[in-house]
């Protein structure tokens, strides 16, 4: 059978894709329907056709799966944030645990049986709306001219007006409408992307979950022409970056937990959102928060008594799921097995987090990371909890890595570094460079302990490893991101030699 665009099909959603859409077949063809789930009889619009297989918009749920669930949010088809707010969360997590398993197979060219024997039941969380820490709203107009924020539609850079986001902290909704009513009242222009005109651009909220501290900061686009500028109090209103900003600033105080106000300057025509350039309006210049160490072998993965706290700037990275970052930090330490003698490096190490986790357990952390002011934060939180054994590098993993083994081969004393015995490494979604990747496999460290955002390149890393002498142990997915189709893995990778690879 043959179908053209505009085409409207009757279809049972027998799987789903990696992206969350539904897929359903009809006479041997094969139809991919975003917003379907598994299990549901649906009538679909071809939008799309191919020679094979097309993809199809969601017209009507003719038989809902049981699987199916009542949206929490209403504009969830239109944002597409939350691919997967329609299936139920058990479900959830076995589409997740799923597509791991599915990408160490297809991408990986790992055995099934291999795979199921290593794999341990996935992390979900107790509660899956509500749990992010930080979020940062675009700030735009309606077509009557309203200042409005929310998200952008997906695909797109149109704003669907929503202060109520499902997963984002409760507070938030409180602090944008006080921004809004302060916008419209004092007739702050909004930024437009075509023109490059207007005043605000984004709005960046955060909060540390422990602390219940509250940070906000504005993006705006304005350059300021004095060097200097004095610090503003809620009753001090001298040189403004908003205008009359002491009101909205004496507005955003009486909201409980808030510790910071700050804007970022950012005047380039650019999709990044944060300017580098941050001035503290009112209150501290950062927020803390604390994660606890769990003990990730018993029922409900108690807390062990250990915790580290950190400061967090508008700028710095600190993973935005902190109740399940903690279950996923607390993994990673489980796999790397420590017993206070090792050595360890930790790549791509952000602030430090999972280094501080590791040095408390072990005998010297070295942390490696490509920008400058995380490495500031990751020295500055060490001295914080009074951590003594963890040294950090600036630097690309791929980079330092290779540069550190090249010295250190001339060096006897650094021999415990050039063989450490473990390596920790939590890259970007792109995964590992290959010179990264390489120079892990001279150093040779007994485990290796590799913590994913992306399963898929995951999996390719995964084949080089083995390939030079390591096994697959455990793997284990950890929920971080509920309601969409993004998942972490946690894989724990042990040296066998070449000649005893699985």
């Amino acid at each position: 059978m043959e179908f053209k665009k505009n085409d409207r099909v009757t279809v049972t959603i027998e799987d789903m894709g990696s992206d969350g859409e539904g897929i359903g077949k009809v006479d041997g063809f094969t139809l991919f329907i975003k917003d379907a789930v598994i299990g549901d009889q649906v009538e679909a619009k071809i939008i799309k056709s191919k020679k094979h297989y097309a993809y199809a918009r969601l017209e009507k749920v003719l038989q809902p799966s049981p699987f199916r669930v009542e949206p929490k949010c209403a504009y969830h088809r239109q944002c597409g944030g939350c691919q997967l707010q329609a299936l139920s969360y058990s479900e959830q997590l076995h589409f997740k645990e799923q597509k791991i398993r599915n990408n160490l197979i297809r991408i990986g060219g790992f055995d099934a049986e291999y795979i199921d024997e290593c794999m341990q039941p996935i992390v979900g969380m107790e509660e899956p709306f509500h749990y992010r820490n930080k979020a940062q709203y675009p700030i735009g107009t309606d077509r009557d001219g309203n200042v409005i924020t929310g998200f952008y539609a997906g695909h797109t850079h149109t704003i669907i007006a929503n202060t109520d986001c499902a997963l984002g902290a409760s507070e938030n909704q409180q602090i944008l409408e006080t921004i809004l009513s302060y916008m419209h009242k004092n007739k702050v222009t909004a930024y437009d992307e075509v023109t490059g005109k207007g005043l605000v651009r984004h709005v960046l909220i955060r909060k540390g979950f422990t602390s219940g501290q509250l940070m906000v900061c504005l993006v705006i686009n304005k350059k300021m022409t004095k060097m200097s500028y004095p610090t503003a109090g809620v009753q001090k209103n001298t040189n403004e970056f908003l205008p009359n900003q002491g009101e909205l600033l004496s507005a955003l105080a009486e909201i409980q937990g808030m510790t910071n106000v700050s804007v970022s300057i950012n005047t380039e025509k650019t999709n990044v959102i944060m300017g580098t350039e941050i001035h503290n309006l009112w209150g501290e210049s950062t927020i803390e928060d604390t994660i606890h160490v769990r003990d990730m072998q018993k029922e409900n993965y108690p807390y062990t008594g250990d915790a580290l706290t950190f400061k967090i700037s508008p700028l710095s990275f600190y993973q935005v799921n902190p109740v399940q970052t903690e279950k996923l930090y607390s993994l990673a330490l489980e796999y790397a097995g420590l017993t206070g003698k090792e050595t360890v490096w930790d790549l791509y190490c952000g602030i430090g987090t999972i280094s501080l986790f590791l040095a408390g357990k072990a005998k010297k952390v070295c942390g490696v990371e490509i920008i400058p002011q995380a490495i500031d934060d990751a020295r500055e939180n060490a001295k914080r909890n009074h951590i003594e054994n963890a040294e950090f590098f600036v630097g690309k993993a791929e980079e330092v890595l290779p540069e550190f083994y090249e010295k250190a081969t001339k060096q006897v004393s650094s021999d415990e570094m050039l063989h450490p015995d473990v390596i920790v490494v939590d890259p970007p979604r792109k995964g590992c460079d290959d010179a990264c990747l390489n120079t892990m496999l001279r150093m040779q460290p007994e485990r290796i302990v590799y913590v994913s955002c992306d399963s898929a390149t995951l999996a390719r890393d995964l084949k080089i490893l083995c390939d030079g002498g390591y096994e697959i142990r455990k793997v284990r997915g950890v929920d971080q991101f509920g309601m969409t189709v993004h998942v972490e893995c946690v894989i724990m990778m042990q040296y066998c030699g070449k000649e005893k690879k699985k």
